[in-house]
């Protein structure tokens, strides 16, 4: 209980939850971009994908419910943390140290507060159909629900298709300072990897925009049949 109570309360502690948290919600939106892109090998992988995600029943709804918990963690201990950073430093940087830092870290706090509204848009868009409820009744020639046609119809619409590029542009500038950053947090950065990670983070972060974009800038475009 000792352990436990130091972990959330002990400012290293905290800094290893927004570490551990930011490391399994990266593996998340990387696998959700994997499975998303299926769309482009046509109607019937992308609503079997969906068909077997929805096959797994209970299970579905527990990872959904950990991710979410993972979300509200990482956000709540990452103000934490900023919060005791900027109450221990009561004197702005200098002009040497602010450039010194990325606009994305200087913005984390705001680029995540955004994502975590972009997050429940997008839940309540594509999830729960309560934007629009005919995505419920969306069904292919098999009975499956009709993921094809439900994201074409999502992204047809510019401004929703607007509001998640932005959202996937925000989500890049986060991880691109979140994957450089992790790995110095849990002690696997070194002097021979410093390099590596700072490399690594910007070009995983911009594949997952450019992944993510891919499927609205294409609907736009007229490249799927209709």
């Amino acid at each position: 209980m000792n352990s436990l109570t130091s972990l959330f309360s002990s400012s290293v502690g905290r800094k290893w939850i927004v570490a551990v948290t930011g490391v399994v919600l990266l593996g998340f939106v990387t696998g959700h971009m994997l499975g998303n892109l299926q769309m482009f090998l046509g109607q019937e992988t992308i609503n079997r994908y969906g068909a077997f995600l929805q096959g797994t029943g209970e299970l579905l709804y527990v990872v959904r419910l950990g991710l979410l918990a993972m979300v509200l963690a990482h956000i709540y201990f990452t103000v934490q943390i900023t919060r005791e950073n900027r109450a221990a430093r009561p004197v702005k940087y200098a002009v040497k140290g602010w450039q010194a830092s990325t606009w994305a870290s200087r913005t984390m706090i705001v680029s995540g507060l955004i994502l975590l509204c972009f997050i429940v848009f997008h839940i309540l868009h594509f999830t729960t159909h309560t934007i629009d409820r005919s995505y419920a009744s969306m069904l292919d020639a098999k009975g499956r629900h009709d993921v094809y046609r439900m994201m074409i119809a999502g992204f047809d619409n510019v401004w929703a298709s607007g509001f998640y590029i932005v959202g996937m542009f925000l989500l890049c500038q986060h991880l691109s300072h979140g994957i450089v950053s992790f790995p110095q947090t849990l002690g696997i950065n070194g002097k021979n990897t410093e390099g590596f990670w700072k490399k690594l983070g910007p070009a995983w972060a911009w594949a997952l925009f450019v992944g993510y974009v891919s499927i609205p800038v294409a609907v736009l475009a007229g490249y799927f049949d209709r």
